[in-house]
Order: structure tokens, then C-alpha cells, then sequence
């Protein structure tokens, strides 16, 4: 007896495309204690959350593809996303896991490039999202908001490019050790 196993994957099309509004005040403090944001009033914070989208995801669907076009930053509200990258063959890689209150996808609001991995949802999700023309229109019409923002956006990248080169210098050491 051969049996193919067929892994089903269910679709959140539908209840994205009729997404309700956010829930503004649980958004509104989940902004808050995300360091791109941080330093905003709370009157900013509720200019922004005019901008900022609502998606679900069943666990096992795609969020975003390894070269998708680069398009906004993600904040887990509910659910855990895990991120994977595939090499030249074909073989993937786990590269990270967030949970409630983490978020990814930063850098395209700095570069719009195409996605250097895939997301996908571990659990059914709730995220909230900020595409980059959203952003790039309320930093037009807020200029000193979006400098916040974007004041916010290099912390992160600072810290994060900072951790990755310590890993690195880790990893160097003990390769250099022969351990």
C-alpha cells in the first residue's frame, strides 16, 4: 500500500480581503513597545495606525516568498511566523522564529528590495502590516514623524547588524580554534 501524504494547506484570502478594523488600542501598545516606534506621542501612534493593515494567516501559509518584491514590515500580533531561506540548491534553512510582538520585514521600508526569505506562518496568525507606499506618503505629509520613524527603523538595523557581526566574530574564533 503506497500512500502519497498530501499536506493541505487552508487560504485566508477571503477573510483578508473583508478584514475588520484593528483593534485600536491593543495595535496602539503593540506599536508602542516596537523600538521603530517608540519614540512617537501617543497622538502619532493614532495617525499611524491609519495606515497600518490587518492580515491572518492559517498555519503553513505563505506570508511572503523568498524574491517577492519587498513591499512592508510585519508585526506578529497572535501566532508565530518562522522565517527560512533557500540556498542555490534548493536546500532550506531556518533562520529565525517570532511570536507576539516580534516583527520582521524592516528593511524594506528602507530599500524596497525583493525578500532575501520566505515567512511563513507556524500557527494561524494575526499580523499587522505597514507598506512601504503608506509609509512613504505619511513621511510626506508628516516629515518629523517619519524622521521618528525612520530614527527608529536605524536603531533596529543598527542593533541587529551589530548582533550578526558579533555571531560572526563567534563563529570565526571557533572555526579558527578548529572546535
Amino acid at each position: 500500500m503506497n500512500q502519497e501524504k498530501t499536506q493541505i494547506v487552508k487560504s485566508s484570502f477571503w477573510t483578508n480581503f473583508f478584514n475588520s478594523l484593528t483593534e485600536r488600542s491593543d495595535l496602539e501598545k503593540s506599536l508602542s513597545s516596537i523600538p521603530l516606534f517608540s519614540s512617537l506621542s501617543k497622538k502619532e501612534l493614532k495617525l499611524l495606525l491609519e495606515i497600518i493593515h490587518n492580515r491572518t494567516y492559517v498555519a503553513g501559509e505563505f506570508i511572503f516568498l523568498q524574491g517577492d518584491p519587498g513591499i512592508g514590515l510585519y508585526i506578529v500580533r497572535d501566532g508565530e511566523v518562522e522565517i527560512r531561506r533557500k540556498d542555490t540548491s534548493g536546500k532550506e534553512y531556518k533562520l529565525a522564529n517570532f511570536i507576539e510582538g516580534d516583527f520582521f520585514g524592516e528593511l524594506a521600508l528602507v530599500d524596497g528590495e525583493k525578500r532575501s526569505a520566505s515567512a511563513i506562518a507556524v500557527r494561524d496568525c494575526r499580523i499587522s502590516v505597514l507598506f512601504k507606499p503608506d509609509l512613504d506618503e505619511f513621511i510626506e505629509k508628516f516629515p518629523r514623524k517619519g524622521i521618528k520613524i525612520l530614527q527608529g527603523i536605524s536603531v533596529v538595523l543598527a542593533e541587529r547588524l551589530r548582533k550578526l557581526n558579533e555571531d560572526f566574530f563567534q563563529l570565526l574564533i571557533k572555526n579558527s580554534n578548529g572546535s
